[in-house]
């Protein structure tokens, strides 16, 4: 069954929304430069009233691991996702110690031909159309079709890889059969505003995701 993560939750009534249309997963974006930022004392009260069984996900930009790890404590978070602009893969090597569930993303436009590779503890390799000034949340989908051969290298060398960067209930079927990802991420495609998500649309993304899964 595909993992789905709804990003971008900033508030109790969307989070609880998503987990009854069947989201696995919620994110939470703690990047003050994003319209969906949101304050770890906030995101703490949700959490502690979100079902055991639903992943709730820290999303990061170029933050420290020790500052990641303590707010990941603080609110109770189950995993951290981490864009890295300017990422030293031997700096982050080092670096990746937590026991928390720790994914990272990275932009299709990464993929340049050169071969890449990615510290083992990580459990999934987020594919985003994200850039250094706009990390994530872009609302536009990156070239599937150019990003297949490299994606599928990644899911070869073990890693999960998770879809973002653009999706909605009218394409997320065609990124799945491009891509063949573990999951998918969605936020601007679920959204009436950023920050504040639209129940159709989460419900109808959801649905597109499941119907995927239906024998043909």
């Amino acid at each position: 069954m595909t993992w789905i993560k709804t990003c971008g939750t900033t508030n109790l009534d969307d989070a609880l929304m998503s987990v009854e249309a069947g989201a696995n997963a919620l994110g939470f974006v703690f990047y003050e430069d994003s319209p969906r930022n949101v304050a770890p004392e906030v995101v703490r009260e949700i959490v502690a009233k979100l079902p055991a069984k639903i992943e709730t996900v820290g999303v990061f930009v170029n933050e420290s691991f020790a500052f990641m790890e303590d707010v990941a404590t603080r609110v109770g978070l189950s995993s951290i996702q981490l864009h890295y602009t300017k990422l030293d893969r031997d700096e982050f090597s080092r670096e990746l110690r937590s026991p928390i569930k720790t994914y990272l993303s990275i932009p299709a436009s990464s993929f340049s031909g050169q071969p890449l590779q990615f510290p083992a503890d990580i459990s999934a390799v987020f594919i985003d159309s994200g850039s250094v000034q706009q990390p994530g949340g872009t609302g536009q989908p990156f070239n599937w079709q150019e990003a297949a051969s490299a994606a599928k290298a990644i899911a070869q060398a073990g890693f999960n890889i998770v879809v973002a960067g653009g999706l909605n209930s009218a394409n997320v079927a065609e990124a799945i059969r491009i891509l063949e990802p573990w999951g998918v991420d969605v936020v601007s495609g679920v959204e009436s505003r950023p920050g504040k998500k639209d129940p159709d649309k989460v419900r109808a993304f959801i649905a597109a995701v499941r119907q995927t899964e239906k024998p043909k």
